[in-house]
C-alpha cells in the first residue's frame, strides 16, 4: 500500500516531470509526440523560492490524511466557475468560445464518470474507477493580444504588469490560461497551498478542448483533466521518482511515466510487479489513452474542499 503521508520535502529530491522543458519564455514551438506536464518542476521552484511552502503542503497532506481517515469530506456536489483567460499573438492562438466550451464539456464528463471510454477500465481496476461528481461552469472568458511567441513556466502570464492576465477571484474561481507555452511543455497547474497570485492551471491553446486547434494526440481535452487533477492536489501516478508515491492507497506503483497507449496488462518493474494504471488521467499516457480517476484519488481531491482545506472557500454556500 503507499504511504498516504511524507514529508513534502523529498519532492525536491524528485525528478522534473518533463526532460523537455526549456527555461526560456521564448523557446521554440514544436509539435509534441509526448505529453510534457511542468506541474512537478514549477512546485520544485516555488518550494525553492518559498520557505514557507514545504510548511503549508505538509499542513495539507495531514489535513487531507485525516479528513479520508475520518470520512469528513464535502456533502453534495461542489460547482466551480472557470475564467478562461486567452493570451494569443496569431488568430489560431485566439481559440474561439466552441473550443473553450468543449472543454468544460470535457472535464465534466471525466469528473462524473460520463465519458464514453469510462466503459473500456479493465475489470482489475472496475472495483476503484471513481465518479469524482465535481462540475465545471464557464463562468467569464478574457482575452488579450499580446506580442510574446510562447511563455515559459514562469507565471508570467498570469501578470498583467508583465503583459498577462491577472487571476479574477482565484479564491472562488478556477482561473485557467490558454496560451503558448514552449519547451515541450502541454500544460501545468499549482498546487493547493501555493500563492493566489499564481493560482490557477495553464494549457497549451493547441491542447485544450476537442475541436478548433486542438491537436492529436492530445485533442480529447485530457490534458486539461489532467492538470485541474493536479490544481485538486493529486500527484503524477508515479510519484516523479522511481516506483514513487502520489499519496494513493488504490493506484498501484509505476516505476515510471507511460506514454502513448500502452497495451493492457502493463507491468510494473516496482516490488510485487503489479498491473500499472495506465489509462489514469495522472499518467503521460495520450488523451484516448486515459479514462479513469480512483476512489482514493476522489477522497483525495474532495479533501481539499472540506473545512479548513485550502481551497474550502470553492465549496460555501
Amino acid at each position: 500500500m503507499k504511504k498516504t503521508l511524507l514529508s513534502v520535502f523529498t519532492l525536491l529530491l524528485c525528478i522534473s516531470c518533463s526532460n523537455e522543458e526549456s527555461s526560456t519564455e521564448n523557446s521554440s514551438v514544436v509539435k509534441h509526440d509526448h505529453r510534457g506536464c511542468a506541474s512537478h518542476s514549477v512546485l520544485e521552484e516555488q518550494l525553492k523560492n518559498d520557505p514557507n511552502l514545504a510548511n503549508r503542503m505538509q499542513q495539507i497532506e495531514e489535513l487531507t490524511a485525516n479528513a479520508i481517515s475520518h470520512g469528513r469530506l464535502v456533502n453534495g456536489r461542489i460547482e466551480i466557475p472557470v475564467v478562461v483567460n486567452v493570451l494569443y499573438k496569431t488568430t489560431a492562438e485566439n481559440i474561439s468560445t466552441t473550443q473553450i466550451q468543449s472543454q468544460i464539456d470535457v472535464l465534466n464528463k471525466d469528473f462524473n464518470a460520463t465519458n464514453s471510454d469510462f466503459n473500456q477500465v479493465p475489470s482489475t481496476f472496475s472495483g476503484v474507477k471513481a465518479n469524482v461528481g465535481i462540475t465545471f461552469v464557464l463562468d467569464a472568458v478574457y482575452r488579450k493580444s499580446t506580442s510574446k511567441t510562447s511563455w515559459g513556466t514562469r507565471d508570467t502570464m498570469k501578470n498583467t504588469k508583465r503583459g498577462g492576465l491577472d487571476p479574477t477571484s482565484p479564491s472562488t474561481k478556477l482561473n485557467l490560461w490558454v496560451c503558448t507555452i514552449g519547451g515541450g511543455i502541454l500544460g501545468y497547474a499549482q498546487f493547493p497551498g501555493g500563492s493566489s497570485a499564481t493560482d490557477g492551471v495553464v494549457i497549451d491553446s493547441r491542447y485544450l478542448g476537442t475541436t478548433g486547434t486542438a491537436t492529436a494526440p492530445f485533442d480529447k481535452g485530457r490534458t486539461a483533466t489532467h492538470e485541474v487533477g493536479h490544481w485538486m492536489n493529486l500527484r503524477h501516478i508515479w510519484g516523479d521518482t522511481t516506483c514513487g508515491t502520489d499519496y494513493v492507497n488504490d493506484t498501484p506503483n509505476h516505476n515510471t511515466a507511460n506514454y502513448g497507449i500502452p497495451s493492457f496488462p502493463h507491468y510494473s518493474t516496482c516490488p510485487g510487479t503489479p498491473i500499472e494504471m495506465t489509462m489514469n488521467y495522472m499518467d503521460y499516457t495520450d488523451d484516448a489513452g486515459m479514462y479513469m480517476f480512483s476512489n482514493d484519488q476522489k477522497s483525495r481531491m474532495l479533501a481539499v474542499f472540506t473545512a479548513g482545506g485550502p481551497r474550502n472557500t470553492f465549496s460555501q454556500p
